[in-house]
């Protein structure tokens, strides 16, 4: 072998080692780059070659994803991304700059996405070997980590602040950001919810880590820690740990870790072999949260689990399973996660007119299947039959659930769709007959089909229509309220002591008057319905004017958190409101029972009321001020959702007029202090108020003296929400502790600490005073 050849291998052999050092230590020189679809560069590999960055190429063979993988197993799993997830051509590039750091580029050289803001020049770059792709400074200073700023998965050993927030993939192929979220709220809470993708709206929690504390903030979290053994937990401002995981994990030494929140909503804690020897190859689950997605997601906005109009059903492990009903189609084929379009839309055209619904429409049947959140009507007690039937003769209509002797009717879009033994009950999904086979009908007993009969039903149909028509023109004339005015039914005097069984069965009584319980009959069924006698309003002058203006107001007002009006009696001396019936009774009877509800319950009814108060206050077309909030006002659905009542008899202000001072109505302690001093309010804004999210802050914002330092209803909505940050308020007038205050709170604020100051005010002290009502959720969940 000749001297020339000898030396060249020699110094080849001598600088193997050079270079396998720079391999393992896993660090990466300012000026380097990588090249999307050039195979002669490599990714960026951890010192322990568990991990790499640099270009992973995805299922289309022309796209790559710069992100971090698991650079050993088989299947090399993504667990972090740039770019938010866009994929980016062949010819891209990212390399690492000593001002911006990384920097990814598209084939033109146009900046796409950086690491910056970084806080000085880089020295080098370095993939570690837990995962997280490191920018150091000329101090050896870590000045930027991919761990700082997580996509869907965390690993062991990285934190999550308070504020941090894992987003989903859209799907199983797509890593864009999706419809789920994981967040560690500011008020201590963990918590997983759907959000709107368009304007990143945060909807109700569907899992939450319980690790909020209202009385003792060092009680409360500001940490997710994934420890390097493979145990999550929420580490508490006391240094207490709130275990998520399973309390036993396999030796870390022998596995990888990793937790993600999956595409489909699921927060699931898998584990890998690290070698094969006979294991599988695949990740294995630990621990999931939620048990149940289909059924825990009850959000009262957005799509839940699966798409609108889609059935969402678990499978054995955990995980959601979507599917669109018989007579509905995927509106994207190749998302079976998203919604499903009808082949028909329910309609109140001239078509759906023409002859009974029975003769255009049919139902099929699906055992154990429910939307729970879609309802506008409920029909108590009715029959499997008489559910069917009221569907099919609803041009609004698109589906009745049968459960006991209650049905519920559904418009479309439906959203919360779930199939599961727990909902116990049947769906009656309407469809146009020839859009399915016959299959998958439920038999009917064929009706009279002669044109004859069809024409009779017509023309008795037309006839009582139009009877009833004229009839309501004469009372609406004769009361007062014009047809154009009001939709509304007038019941007569005689219907609502037949209704209410001669108005035995109070359900309760204020300063209006009582209520009772009734069932009235509308078209060919009865409806659970509470009727209002105002026994005063011709006794006390205004009380006449008051009452014709909640029947014309709240009759135009519709809202899922106020309590529908469905119609009136204006006879002779009786003065009737007639609402639907809310089976879980009032919020005062609700924290006073044995059993007390749970503080999720509690911070949803919160929530809802403030929705409610927000419609009245600024989405309606009569703005209207309620004056008189308080437990008893506030009534409970079947699904605990909180129904505002009452709000009709309160002062209405007109639109462009909610700076005006009106005179002292309501309830003594629940209205705002400057209404008791008769103080004009003209250059004022009579600010509203907010929800419950930094609970106590808010509450004291509200209850400011100067009304024009307290939030409006949609900033204490969306303080409550989360959306916006709660700034630290002033303290509150020491005018606030005057003889207003509620009794049954007085005794318990004798030491004004933050917890009483929220208990006496989380409430709105400006049109509304919620005091007691939030004091109320707060206090009984002692």
């Amino acid at each position: 072998m000749s001297y020339p050849l000898v030396h060249t291998l020699f110094c080849f052999l001598l600088l193997l080692p050079v270079s396998t050092v720079a391999q393992t230590h896993g660090t990466v020189d300012v000026g380097a780059s990588i090249t999307a679809g050039d195979n002669s560069t490599t990714p960026w590999l951890s010192a322990s070659q568990d991990f790499a960055f640099g270009f992973k190429q995805l299922q289309d063979s022309n796209l790559f994803l710069l992100s971090i993988w698991y650079y050993k197993i088989p299947d090399q799993t993504i667990v972090w991304y740039a770019n938010e997830g866009v994929p980016v051509s062949a010819g891209s590039k990212v390399g690492i700059t000593a001002g911006k750091g990384l920097v990814l580029s598209d084939p033109q050289g146009r900046e796409l996405w950086s690491s910056t803001p970084i806080r000085n020049q880089v020295a080098y770059g370095s993939m570690s070997n837990t995962g997280s792709f490191v920018l150091v400074g000329g101090g050896s200073d870590n000045i930027w980590e991919s761990f700082n700023y997580p996509t869907d998965t965390l690993l062991p050993t990285q934190i999550m602040e308070s504020g941090g927030v894992l987003f989903s993939r859209q799907s199983e192929k797509s890593f864009s950001r999706g419809r789920f979220q994981l967040r560690l709220l500011e008020d201590g809470n963990l918590v997983l919810n759907t959000r709107d993708l368009g304007t990143n709206f945060a909807y109700d929690a569907y899992y939450w880590s319980n690790t909020y504390d209202g009385v003792n903030v060092t009680n409360r979290g500001y940490r997710v820690i994934f420890n390097e053994t493979g145990y999550i937990f929420v580490l508490t401002r006391s240094n207490q740990r709130v275990v998520l995981g399973p309390t036993t994990v396999p030796p870390s030494g022998d596995y990888y870790y990793r937790a993600t929140l999956d595409f489909d909503g699921v927060f699931t804690l898998y584990y890998h072999p690290k070698t094969e020897n006979g294991n599988p190859k695949t990740w294995t689950t630990l621990w999931s949260e939620p048990d149940n997605i289909c059924v825990d997601i009850v959000a009262s906005e957005g799509r839940g689990a699966c798409g609108f109009n889609s059935i969402c059903t678990i499978d054995d492990y955990k995980r959601p399973n979507c599917s669109c009903p018989e007579g509905f189609s995927l509106l994207d084929p190749n998302d079976k996660y998203g919604d499903c379009k009808p082949s028909f839309t329910p309609s109140c055209e001239e078509d759906d007119h023409k002859s009974f619904n029975g003769d255009l429409y049919d139902l099929s049947v699906l055992i154990d299947t429910d939307w729970p959140l879609s309802d506008y009507e409920q029909l108590k007690p009715f029959s499997e039959e008489m559910c069917r039937n009221s569907c099919l003769q609803d041009c609004f209509c698109g589906v009745a659930i049968l459960r006991g002797d209650s049905c519920w009717k559904k418009k479309l879009p439906l959203s919360n769709g779930r199939k599961d033994r727990v909902v116990n009950g049947k769906a009656f999904m309407k469809f146009r007959k020839g859009d399915l086979p016959p299959s998958t009908t439920d038999p009917r007993s064929p009706l009279l089909g002669s044109s004859l009969f069809v024409n009779v039903t017509l023309l008795g149909a037309f006839c009582l229509g139009f009877s009833l028509i004229y009839q309501k023109k004469i009372l609406n004339s004769h009361h007062g309220f014009g047809a154009v005015e009001t939709n509304l039914r007038c019941f007569s005097y005689e219907e609502l002591a037949e209704a209410t069984d001669g108005f035995q069965e109070e359900l309760g009584r204020g300063a209006f008057g009582i209520v009772y319980g009734g069932a009235v009959r509308m078209g060919n069924s009865r409806t659970s319905v509470a009727v209002k006698k105002l026994d005063r309003v011709v006794q006390e002058k205004g009380r006449e004017k008051e009452f014709k203006t909640e029947v014309l107001v709240i009759g135009k007002t519709h809202h899922k958190n106020l309590v529908r009006l469905v119609g009136f009696c204006d006879q002779g001396e009786h003065r009737m409101l007639v609402y639907e019936f809310m089976s879980n009774g009032t919020l005062a009877s609700f924290l006073f029972r044995e059993t007390k509800p749970s503080w999720n319950q509690r911070s949803e009814i919160a929530l809802g009321i403030a929705r409610g108060l927000l419609y009245l206050h600024e989405d309606c077309s009569t703005q209207i001020i309620h004056c008189n909030i308080k437990p008893q006002n506030i009534v409970l659905d079947e699904y605990y959702s909180a129904r505002i009542s009452d709000f009709g008899l309160a002062k209405l202000l007109m639109i462009n007029q909610s700076q005006k001072t009106t005179g002292i109505r309501g309830t003594k302690g629940y209205v705002a202090p400057e209404w008791f001093r008769n103080k004009p309010d003209d250059s004022e804004a009579l600010n509203d108020w907010r929800k419950l999210q930094r609970f106590l802050m808010v509450g004291i914002w509200c209850i400011q003296e100067d009304p024009t330092q307290r939030p409006t209803m949609r900033k204490v909505t969306q303080m409550l929400e989360g959306v916006v940050e709660v700034p630290v308020p002033p303290s509150p007038s020491q005018f606030s502790f005057g003889p207003y205050e509620p009794p049954m709170l007085r005794w318990r604020c004798n030491d004004c600490s933050a917890l009483c100051l929220f208990l006496y005010y989380a409430s709105s002290y400006v049109s509304e005073n919620l005091k007691e009502t939030f004091g109320l959720l707060m206090l009984q969940q002692v």
